[in-house]
């Protein structure tokens, strides 16, 4: 294959990822009505609520047991308070989090379950949620080159994917495959919420993350540092078990749940792949695809010591 190019030529093949071939209320008795003009009390305007997204990669409330173990364990962030809900079954996990909240002093407060119920942002928490600095934006310019450990990059792309816990569970299999950055576009995305970062189960703590404003844009900033961009796709061209440059600077780019890459992100892609299906469904979830996909990657590649 010639060198990483920022574009391609016009789009190929849908959008799955494996495929077969080719306000709060006020209280009782509170005047609510405007004393001036429509929709203004007194002489304070009045301001809607603000369709700007959230700053940020987020991760700034963790819960999960094991996702606020991993959090007080890398220590790369600032942890403010650990919350824990009264009256729990005593387990080893929560002596550990207990015993590394303890060593790094970070305030442990026990609320009530209904009060901590009412705190907590994920439908099942384990009794245990922390509040932490927000996780770190690296930049796309520290993630194209090698990371500390001298790797050649190793990068995972997210194009609009949405579901907080299918973000959370790639995330895991990204840190666990040994991607040596995440980008993912600012906007028209899921950011890390306490259910992304749950799914992650403490991945988050160890992954360097970008956001940037545009993924074609970032596609083209790869392709200058010799980064081959490969999308996953039902039509792609070339099986994932047979990419060829694996074994290269690459970033793999998946698509969002559903309709897949997009258009502009497709045709910048230097190559597309696929997972080869042997069922009668025609494609698989996305964050199973991922799995898959960069496993298949990773065995390809040179691990620490030599070995692959």
């Amino acid at each position: 294959m010639s060198a990483p190019r920022g574009r391609r030529g016009p789009a190929r093949g849908g959008g799955g990822a494996g495929g077969r071939g080719g306000g709060r209320g006020r209280g009782p008795g509170r005047d609510t009505r405007s004393r001036g003009g429509g929709g203004q009390r007194g002489s304070t305007p009045v301001r809607g609520r603000s369709t700007e997204p959230p700053k940020g990669l987020g991760g700034d409330q963790v819960e999960g047991r094991h996702a606020v173990r991993e959090l007080l364990l890398a220590g790369t962030r600032r942890t403010r308070e650990v919350v824990l809900a009264a009256e729990m079954d005593s387990a080893p996990i929560l002596d550990d989090i207990i015993d590394l909240a303890d060593e790094a002093r970070v305030t442990i407060r026990e609320l009530p379950r209904s009060k901590f119920e009412s705190m907590a942002r994920t439908d099942a928490p384990q009794g245990v949620l922390a509040m932490a600095a927000p996780l770190r934006d690296h930049g796309l310019e520290e993630l194209v080159h090698r990371d500390a450990s001298g790797a050649d990059p190793f990068l995972l792309m997210l194009d609009g994917i949405t579901d907080p816990g299918n973000l959370g569970a790639i995330l895991r299999s990204a840190e666990c495959a040994g991607v040596t950055g995440v980008i993912m576009p600012r906007h028209r995305a899921a950011r890390v919420s306490p259910t992304a970062a749950k799914a992650a189960a403490g991945a988050v703590e160890h992954l360097r993350m970008a956001s940037v404003s545009g993924l074609p844009k970032a596609m083209g900033r790869l392709a200058d540092a010799g980064i081959w961009s490969v999308g996953l796709d039902v039509g792609g061209d070339q099986l994932i078990h047979d990419l060829k440059v694996a074994d290269q600077p690459l970033a793999l780019v998946m698509g969002a749940e559903g309709a897949g890459l997009s258009r502009l992100v497709r045709e910048r892609c230097d190559a597309l792949a696929h997972i080869p299906l042997r069922g009668v469904l025609g494609s698989m979830n996305v964050s199973a695809a991922a799995a898959v996909a960069l496993f298949e990657v990773a065995r390809h590649r040179t691990m620490p010591g030599g070995e692959s």
